[in-house]
């Protein structure tokens, strides 16, 4: 017996090592931990039950016969993230290069059919030189195997992917549909085709980072939300990400214990909004100053800067914050905003994450360059998201909310539950100077008619209250009250129920 149980240690003891110290010191010399290092530093201490660590490959092409290494490139297995349940893989590059076979491709469809089965999130983390050429087909299937699986589990468990490595080809499309990606910085890049291919097929000179960096894909692409300085704190940050989120479609978020007042009140709030209508104030304020102990762990930071989005908790359950940003282009609304916003909303309706809009929006960006992209599909993504969303949204309106724009940031009409407006904010088709210049066309020679005709309607509609006397705006509010108001409101929608025409699916215009 005791030479079995000698015989079970040392298997795990080869198994564990991966592809032998030398390749374990390449990694860490890449400023990179192992596979199984950043399992332990995800989950809680001891927590990881690992599957499959004897499974070798089965490919017996080009001598692969002689080397099945134990665990075929991936570890994975459950664990638990302060106490819920995660499954997770990780992907070792030191062994073979992390690259998929068929038998890593099914090790990893397990875990996922599990989560599916068991109701708790996917982590995967990506470290992986793509297919194994050696298998073939039969490494482009296994990439199948996945992809079906990332679908059929899109709004059933979160789904989180770790780029700490390289992500190339088809490997890139599996993260493409989780819900979120995390990049390391200079360590880690995506990309469908690499700088080689590229200057092959279009004689473009471009470097991996520059190709498929983490700079690129969180300011230019948005393939990616966030990314992080090392391997350390890309998953304490996914630690801190997952306490936010439920465990499944039919759970609630967790409810954390908070030590922040509910009715607390901010009387900095009254003086937030400048006097002059045209000067930019920081949005993130007024969310950090409405969140728990003012904690708000932002989504694609880098990505349309004119919106933000981002979770908060309040009276210790979680919120999305979706808030139109006037620090940049004057919180307006263009493409990539409306993309990022939409995604955000989708994400937070398909698990039941209760959404607050905080509204200062002069209009949607004009220009050819927003047409000719399609600024009409775009922004009716943003437009669909909040009116297909039955979970409680809470809308505040800050200071401007024009045209088509103050209907698509989840207003009454989109079936928002409440919706505010501070006494400075303002409610109309366009601005005064516009508007005059559309209706009395006929004065705008004469400076003193226009300035008269700017100022009565300044003081006609310049202002909230033609759209509370409609019954649009539920209530005027007092800035300084804005985190009990809202805290009360999303109190009171906790029990909502709300239903849609039965359907297959929608068809969201992509």
């Amino acid at each position: 017996m005791k030479d079995i149980l000698n015989e079970l240690e040392a298997r795990r003891d080869v198994a564990r090592k991966g592809g032998g110290q030398r390749r374990i010191d390449a990694q860490h010399g890449k400023g990179k931990l192992t596979a199984r290092e950043r399992i332990e530093l995800l989950l809680d201490e001891g927590s990881f039950e690992e599957f499959d660590m004897f499974v070798a490959h089965r490919c017996t092409d080009f001598g692969m016969e002689k080397d099945r290494p134990a665990g075929d490139g991936v570890v994975t297995g459950w664990g638990t993230i302060n106490g819920r349940m995660v499954y997770v893989f990780s992907q070792d590059f030191t062994v073979m290069g992390g690259s998929v076979s068929e038998t890593h491709g099914q090790k990893i469809c397990k875990i996922m059919d599990m989560a599916m089965q068991n109701g708790a999130p996917v982590i995967g983390i990506n470290d992986s030189g793509g297919a194994r050429i050696q298998e073939g087909v039969a490494s482009l299937a296994a990439y199948g195997e996945v992809f079906q699986r990332n679908i059929e589990a899109s709004g059933v468990v979160p789904q989180i992917s770790m780029i700490m490595g390289p992500c190339a080809g088809g490997a890139v499309y599996s993260p493409a549909m989780t819900d979120f990606i995390f990049m390391v910085k200079d360590t880690s890049y995506m990309f469908v085709t690499g700088p080689d291919v590229v200057k092959t097929v279009t004689n473009e000179v471009v470097t991996a980072e520059e190709l498929g960096g983490a700079g690129t894909h969180t300011k230019k692409s948005s393939v990616a939300d966030a990314a992080f300085e090392n391997d350390v704190e890309a998953l304490a940050e996914v630690r801190r990400l997952i306490d936010f989120l439920p465990l499944n479609n039919r759970e609630k978020a967790p409810v954390r214990p908070f030590f922040d007042d509910p009715a607390r009140i901010e009387m900095s709030l009254d003086t937030l909004v400048p006097d002059n209508p045209n000067t930019p104030y920081d949005m993130k304020e007024l969310i950090t100053k409405i969140a728990d102990e003012g904690d708000f762990f932002e989504i694609q930071e880098e990505f349309a800067k004119n919106i933000l989005t981002g979770f908060i908790r309040l009276e210790g359950q979680t919120v999305g914050v979706v808030a139109n940003q006037p620090m940049v282009l004057a919180g307006v609304l263009d493409i990539d905003s409306s993309r990022k916003a939409a995604r955000f909303v989708r994400f937070c309706d398909a698990f039941e994450i209760p959404i607050l809009t905080l509204v200062d929006v002069p209009g949607f960006l004009p220009g050819t360059t927003q047409e000719y992209r399609g600024v009409i599909k775009h922004g009716a993504k943003l437009l669909f998201a909040y009116g297909e969303a039955t979970v409680p949204k809470v809308t505040v309106i800050t200071r401007k909310a024009y045209g088509g724009a103050y209907v698509v940031m989840a207003s009454k009409h989109l079936q928002g539950d409440f919706n505010y407006a501070w006494p400075t904010s303002e409610v109309a088709v366009m601005g005064a100077k516009g508007a005059v210049e559309i209706l009395y066309r006929s004065e705008l020679d004469d400076p003193g008619k226009v300035a008269s005709r700017t100022e009565d309607y300044e003081d006609r509609f310049a202002n909230p209250f033609v759209a509370a006397e409609k019954g649009f705006i539920d209530e005027v509010i007092l800035p300084h009250s804005t985190r009990k108001r809202v805290a009360r409101a999303f109190a009171s929608l906790r029990t909502k129920k709300a239903t849609r025409p039965w359907k297959k699916h929608d068809n969201i215009p992509l």
